[in-house]
């Protein structure tokens, strides 16, 4: 079944130079569906502009602003499994959402479903793994929270898309910044292995600690604030085994 979308066209876009086979969700951070659309479509900035390919409203309406086709410019600086600049490869979706600054709230269940299925949808068209549907914070985890903790990643893989996993807690004493030693270089190198940008240097330091917070916030969400606890650490070992 096709999706209803309403076509909305944003002038911000190039060209892509190869095929999409990432998802990237954002939330929209700013005050109204109503603004952040405007946003995405605005051609006259004299810099920043931005789009997204999709974005969904709060009521479960998506809007279509960027061929699937055509490289949205969603991601900005942003990493994941070596490659960088990652508007080339994704697709972007823009969820309504007024974010950390402007009041962070749950998704509404129409929401969230319509995200799912146009998830679902984009699918059948590209080659997308599920170790490729990530969250901005994901490839930007020194600039960017969102979509945050309240996303209902599980939910989303729950419904055949994205990866979840969840683990009992490691033994041991929490990892935070200032630590050092074995555990912390395992602690990175399990988070690059994964794709975070996040190499091993055995120091915990404030770039580690932001990779963590986005960890967090994807897999773990009962805690975001960047101590790699047992659950942190026995949850990236689980994830890691159902990317595998």
């Amino acid at each position: 079944m096709t999706l209803e979308v309403i076509e909305a066209p944003s002038p911000n876009f190039d060209a892509r130079k190869k095929l999409p086979d990432m998802l990237v969700l954002h939330y929209t951070g700013m005050q109204s569906g109503e603004a952040a659309l405007a946003q995405l479509r605005n051609g006259d900035r004299v810099e920043g502009k931005v789009s997204s390919h999709y974005m969904v409203e709060e009521d479960g309406r998506i809007f279509r602003l960027v061929p699937e086709e055509r490289r949205a410019w969603h991601a900005g600086r942003s990493f994941w499994k070596g490659e960088e600049q990652l508007n080339h490869a994704s697709i972007g979706i823009e969820i309504v959402n007024p974010g950390h600054e402007f009041g962070y709230r749950a998704f509404p269940e129409a929401q969230v479903a319509a995200v799912i299925a146009l998830v679902a949808e984009i699918r059948t068209r590209w080659q997308i793994d599920d170790n490729r549907i990530l969250g901005h914070s994901d490839i930007a985890p020194a600039r960017k929270e969102d979509p945050g903790e309240l996303f209902p990643w599980k939910r989303l893989a729950g419904a055949g898309h994205g990866v979840w996993a969840e683990a009992s807690p490691a033994p041991g004493d929490p990892l935070s910044e200032g630590a050092e030693g074995v555990g912390v270089f395992a602690l990175q190198a399990g988070l690059t292995r994964l794709g975070y940008d996040c190499a091993p240097s055995g120091r915990f330091d404030a770039a580690t600690r932001e990779t963590v917070t986005a960890f967090q916030r994807h897999w773990v969400q009962s805690r975001f604030d960047g101590v790699a606890d047992g659950l942190t650490r026995a949850t990236l070992m689980a994830v890691l085994r159902a990317s595998a």
